[in-house]
Parts: C-alpha cells; structure tokens; sequence
C-alpha cells in the first residue's frame, strides 16, 4: 500500500468519525509558521496545514491583481489539495534563511527551483525533479564585441547572482574549469528577476540565472541577450527534511504522476511559455514592489488608520467584495467598492454614485461600528476581526445567533476558530437553526465561513509580498 493511500484512509475514517460525532468538528486547523520540530506527513495531515517556504519573483509566487499566484504556488496548492490540508506559505527570498527555515521545522517544503549538490543532499531530501533548466549568462544586446559567447570569456570578469544559488556555485566551478578568475559577486536578498533589471538598465553588465527565468524575462526587456549556456541541463526539485521520510515518498508519488498531466503542462506554460502573461505580470510585479495592491491603496491606507486596521487587510476584504471595481453591483443590489446594500449604504450617508473613496471611508466606518459590537467580549484581536469579517458578510444577528449556539453547546462564544465557526457553517442546519436561542433563522453559513477563511489567507499573503 502507498504512503499517501494510507494516509488518505486515514484521513477517511477521521471524516467518518467527525460526521458522527457532537460539535466536536474542527473546520480549520491553523498551525502558525513559528511552530518548533520537524514535521512527517503523518502530523501534517492530523494538523490540516502544510507550511512551505518560496521565494518572491515573478514566477515562483507574486500577487497579480490582488490574487496570489505562481508556479511554486500553484504547484504547492496542488499538492496541499491532493492530501487534503490547507496550504501556508513563508516568503523568504534568502536562500541560506529558507534553508534553516527546515532545518528548524519552521516550514514542512522547501519549494523552488532548488539544484542538488553533493553538500546539500548530504543535509536534506529533494524530491524527484519537478523541471529542468540550465544556467545561462544574461547580458545586454548589442554590445559589439563585448557579447559574451563562449563562458571561457567570462574569465577576469565581474558577474552578480543571488546569493548561495545554483548559479553562484556554478560559476565558482566554471572559474576552476577554465583556470581563470571569475569575479563573482553574490547579492543578498536579490532575486534573478531583480538583477537582471540591473542589466537591462545598464547598472550591471552581468548576471547568471535559470533559463527560464531569463526566457521569462526576455519577454519583458527586449534588450537582454540570454542565449549563452554556462552549464548543462539540471533537475530541479524541492527539499525536506531528512527526517520527514514519508513526506518525501508522497510528494515523490505524487509528482510522477502530476507532471504528466494536462494540469501541470498548463501551469508551466502559464508561467514560462506566455509572453503576453510574462508582460502583463511584470508590470504588475513592478507597481506591488512599490507597496502597491490597487488603484484605491491611498484611500485604504487612510481609512485604515482612522479604525486601527493593517491597510492590507483592509484591501484583502475590498478585493474579496468587489475585486476592487468600484462601480460594480450584485444581482442582490449591493454596489461598489464595499458592496454596500442599499440600506447599509444609507445608514452611512451613501449612495450608488458615491466616488470610490468615499465608499471606502463609508466601509471604515461600519467595521468600527460593528467592532464596538465586539470590543468588550471578543478580546483577542485576531479572533475579532474575524467575527467583524463574518457580521460585514452575514450581518451582526447571524453572528450573535452562532454565538449563543456555541455558548448552548459548550464552546466559547469569544472565539471564532473551532467555536463559533462551526455553528456558522452549520447554521444551514434545521439541528441549529431552529433551536430556541436562534433569532435570524436559516444562513447558507458555509459562503460566511469561507469568506472570512479567504480574506485571512489573502492577508497573509499580502503581509508576504506588500511591504507594511
């Protein structure tokens, strides 16, 4: 029997064991990333979350508008999905950091287009390849008889990579190759994508990355030449911990098949094939590094500040309402950027022609009101945003009839997780909606619950990639 088909039966009977059970499901299970000790499959599906760790750029894993994506990202999703947990994720861009990241437990996977030295294999497990590429030198066109074409000609020259990446230990080989000094400078914090924006620009001649990162960024910077190999063909992988082997046999398991499906072709071809996507990210990439999500971030940031809000959480329950159109109405009648319903609206002095920045500080305005509904009993902040996402989505008495049902029940009515959602979830239910302490009847409580779980994942990704 495999790894994973064990740990799915396993998975079945504790579904069948919970359906059967009395208020005791546990709808989420959250395991926040500083959590200490190494991780099995065995744990990571008892905890419902896989951690993973990957760094920022404008393949592996970006914010493209509003919406976080990426090739390590979806990779990542798709196997979080195949062995039924939620996905957590870690930016790191350092590569040394990422690494002590496993080695400490802090992350489950180190996900990206990882080589496979001698010195690392002897550290952790990589995985079977999940692509291949080559390092190539990236220059700029049209530098006469400068171009490099031969990476004997690298020698005495100066070339900048990321720091402690294939490309640096590629280069310091070469260097002994070719009997020459190679002046390689390794950038911390800089990622491929970022330096090859230096040599567009002309700050630096030089710089060694992935193939495909550089064909990806070809497609942005017309002037960039990247047709020199410097190596040969390389299998890329992720990395676990020595010590989580059944982890690594299910993702073993798991990539031979997906990478010869219609689905991961797919995904590759989104992100390294598409010029007209390449293009379309890049400019996107570039406007987030300066700490921007929408057009509306200044109202947000302002409107923010007058409730004691983060701004990008502000932004992640904009986007989950109206995808940041601001003119924009639902088939049940709410408009705009907050999606207000009209008699929402008019209790806040609005209207359907409202300018957007008006809708947003309107929108500031009732998460403080429905805050002070909190502020006295809900004492944990993170718990009362929570329960303030929920009454912006379902209305205050839903909430307060879920909180009087977990009271009924034996949970605590001052938390969200594990408590009170579950009575939302199930408020659909004539087991709950019907009882005696309910006052405002039957909600599709599932739509609540998955509201208030995607806005906090979007949250967490913003805090990843926006700076604060």
């Amino acid at each position: 029997m495999s790894i994973l088909r064990k740990y799915l039966i396993k998975i079945f009977g504790l579904l069948v064991v919970l359906v059967f059970s009395e208020c005791n499901f546990s709808p989420l299970n959250n395991r926040f990333s500083g959590a200490e000790g190494v991780r099995d499959l065995e744990r990571i599906v008892e905890e419902g979350v896989l951690v993973a760790v990957t760094d920022i750029n404008t393949t592996n894993y970006f914010i493209y508008q509003g919406t976080p994506m990426g090739y390590q990202f979806d990779l990542l999703q798709a196997f979080a999905f195949h062995i039924g947990v939620n996905l957590e994720i870690i930016a790191e861009n350092d590569l040394e950091k990422a690494f002590d990241m496993l080695d400490g437990g802090r992350v489950d996977v180190f996900a990206n287009n990882l080589t496979i030295t001698n010195e690392r294999a002897r550290k952790y497990g990589f995985t079977i390849p999940h692509s291949t590429t080559k390092q190539v030198l990236v220059q700029r066109k049209g530098e006469g008889s400068g171009r490099i074409e031969n990476p004997l000609q690298l020698a005495k020259q100066i070339v900048y990579v990321q720091k402690s990446s294939a490309s640096a230990h590629r280069l310091k080989n070469l260097s002994d190759e070719i009997g020459a000094e190679i002046h390689v400078v390794e950038m911390p914090n800089y990622e491929a994508d970022e330096l090859i924006e230096l040599v567009a620009n002309g700050e630096i001649d030089f710089t060694v990355c992935d193939e495909d990162v550089a064909r990806v960024n070809s497609f942005f910077y017309g002037n960039i030449d990247v047709e020199t190999p410097v190596s040969f063909d390389q299998n890329l992988a992720w990395a676990v911990s020595k010590k989580s082997e059944d982890l690594l046999a299910a993702l073993n398991e798991w990539l031979e098949t997906f990478t010869q499906t219609a689905e991961y072709r797919i995904i590759r071809g989104k992100y390294y094939n598409n010029p007209y996507w390449a293009r379309r990210v890049f400019t996107e990439t570039f406007r987030v590094r300066t700490g921007n999500i929408s057009p509306w971030d200044e109202g947000f940031r302002y409107a923010s500040s007058t409730i004691d809000w983060d701004w990008r959480l502000f932004a992640s329950l904009v986007y989950q309402e109206s995808r940041f159109r601001h003119d924009v109405q639902s088939h049940m009648g709410a408009y705009g950027l907050m999606q207000f319903m009209p008699a929402t609206a008019e209790f806040f002095g609005i209207n359907h022609i409202a300018d957007p920045q008006t809708q947003i500080r309107a929108g500031a305005q009732y998460l403080k009101w429905l805050e002070k509904r909190f502020e006295d009993s809900v004492t944990d902040p993170e718990q009362r945003v929570k329960f303030i996402l929920a009454s912006y989505n379902a209305g205050l008495g839903h909430v307060i009839d879920a909180r009087n049902l977990a009271q009924k029940h034996g949970k605590d009515p001052n938390v969200w997780d594990n408590n009170v959602d579950f009575f939302i979830l199930n408020k659909s239910n004539p087991e709950f909606y019907c009882d005696t302490t309910v006052r405002y009847g039957m909600l599709r409580g599932v739509e609540t619950y998955n509201y208030v779980s995607q806005i906090m994942q979007r949250y967490k990704h913003y805090q990843n990639i926006i700076p604060d």
